[in-house]
């Protein structure tokens, strides 16, 4: 038979309740209906009690899925009256009490040596992907990316993983977030429009401080544009990451090896900043094979104490990108801005070949990097002091790498897929930094279009004849490598 605490009245706590309304369903009597007032600490609307005709049913303390949000309150003078006093809405602590969540370090397992793998660029972010500790895939097929996710769809189960075929790049980047939330490690892969798709849900794990590791295989466009190659979503990934002042770190790798190195170093840094990490590649870079030398450790990831885990240790933990107060938003964008700062300050990384003492810098990325590094080896060859200086974080611009490069070279040939975006970002490095830029000439090429080794070697010879340089007989046009 219930007790009079059974079928005491219920108290509202409007710190919790978000006015879902089950609670208004469940009684018989009308004595609840709809708040008419947002709560400032929560954005929600609380129900509004009337408990004139009550008769202590406890239906819509049942019905209520929030806990705390309503609950019994005895009646006065009931023998469990002194227990929870009219005026008393503070939530009411779990007979289970935990002190505070600690972090609990990830591991490197030692793995066994293994000899090099023939395998293509998007089997190898895959592969970085689960060495780097990744047990969870949330994604939609797009091309040419697709390879990836049909690997992890193949291995994650084997791993104790969880593969998730989403129902667009919205949904896939949501899910991201919420994996995130929990502390584990999650990826997805994707194409330029479906990282189009991605950038709101980016904004908001941006702004709720959650890790996460995004790869983009960018692809020919405007809209749905074509499925060969090109690197004109490094304006999205460097300055347009949704709302807000958002950034993240950008890899752009130029091998199928880097693929993995990179991918798998991408989760590292994702965890250190709390923030999703970019890893940028383009069409031929995910289609093509090349040699790939696995690493002799891979991680098991340990628990963060900041996640939302829903066990005892971490159950005072939120996740949230919103702050209704101007001054609190104010003071979390100074929170993110600081850590910006701390990543330009210490995750830029470049390659530099042949460009200590070049006359003609050549600054490429990616796939088109590759060509210019074979016509720097032919242009060598020529005679002609030709080098090549590659980003390999586009966001924070490796600047500092660049400036003294920069300081002794007569030119600049910027050789990319894109009408001109990766040199937007080195302009505007440079005009931070205070660095005077030489003259600089371009090559671009668009819709899938990649720069040919002879077109760079063909331009190179151009700029140095302005230069006056000559270039040394007897040495044919050399051939990429």
């Amino acid at each position: 038979m219930p007790t009079t605490v059974d079928r005491a009245r219920p108290a509202l706590d409007a710190a919790f309740c978000k006015g879902c309304g089950r609670c208004l369903e469940a009684c018989a009597h009308g004595c609840i209906v709809d708040g008419t007032a947002v709560y400032p600490a929560s954005g929600f609307v609380p129900v509004h009690l009337d408990l004139e005709r009550c008769t202590n049913c406890g239906l819509c303390i049942e019905a209520c899925p929030e806990p705390y949000a309503l609950r019994p309150l005895p009646e006065p003078g009931s023998p469990a009256a002194g227990l929870h006093p009219p005026a008393a809405v503070a939530p009411v602590e779990p007979s289970i009490h935990a002190g505070p969540a600690i972090d609990v370090p990830d591991v490197n397992l030692v793995l066994p040596q293994s000899e090099p793998l023939a395998i293509k660029g998007m089997y190898a972010s895959a592969i970085g992907a689960l060495l780097g500790g990744c047990r969870y895939f949330f994604g939609y097929p797009i091309t040419p990316s697709t390879e990836g996710a049909e690997l992890m769809a193949r291995l994650l189960p084997k791993l104790g993983g969880s593969f998730v075929q989403a129902v667009s790049e919205v949904a896939a980047i949501n899910m991201l977030y919420g994996a995130a939330a929990g502390g584990v490690r999650a990826t997805t892969f994707t194409s330029s429009p479906g990282f189009s798709l991605m950038l709101e849900g980016l904004s908001y794990m941006i702004g709720a401080e959650l890790p996460g590791v995004i790869v983009n295989v960018m692809r020919g466009g405007p809209g749905l544009g074509n499925i060969a190659s090109e690197q004109a979503d490094i304006k999205l990934a460097c300055r347009g990451l949704g709302h807000g002042h958002t950034h993240a770190i950008v890899l752009a790798p130029s091998t199928p090896q880097e693929m993995l190195d990179l991918t798998l170093e991408a989760f590292s840094l994702s965890f250190r900043y709390r923030n999703p990490v970019i890893v940028l590649a383009d069409g031929y870079l995910a289609q093509m094979t090349g040699r790939v030398r696995l690493p002799r450790t891979m991680v098991r990831p340990g628990t963060p104490g900041w996640a939302v885990t829903g066990d005892a240790a971490h159950r005072r933990n939120l996740v949230s990108s919103i702050f209704l107060s101007e001054a609190e938003l104010e003071a979390h964008n100074r929170v993110l801005v600081a850590k910006y700062a701390a990543m330009s300050a210490s995750e830029p990384r470049a390659e530099v070949f042949e460009g200590e003492e070049a006359d003609v810098l050549l600054v490429a990325c990616n796939t088109p990097a590759r060509i210019a590094k074979g016509a720097v080896k032919a242009l060598r060859a020529m005679g002609i002091r030709a080098g090549l200086f590659r980003p390999m974080t586009l966001w924070p611009f490796p600047m500092r790498h660049a400036a003294p490069l920069v300081a002794g070279a007569r030119r600049l040939v910027i050789v990319e897929a894109s009408p001109g975006q990766l040199e937007d970002e080195l302009r505007l490095a440079a005009s931070h930094a205070g660095v005077t830029l030489p003259p600089v000439d371009r090559i671009n090429r668009f819709g899938g279009v990649l720069p040919s080794h002879d077109e760079v070697v063909d331009r190179v010879m151009e700029v140095a004849a302005d230069l006056g340089d000559s270039i040394s007989p007897g040495h044919p046009l050399g051939v990429a490598s």
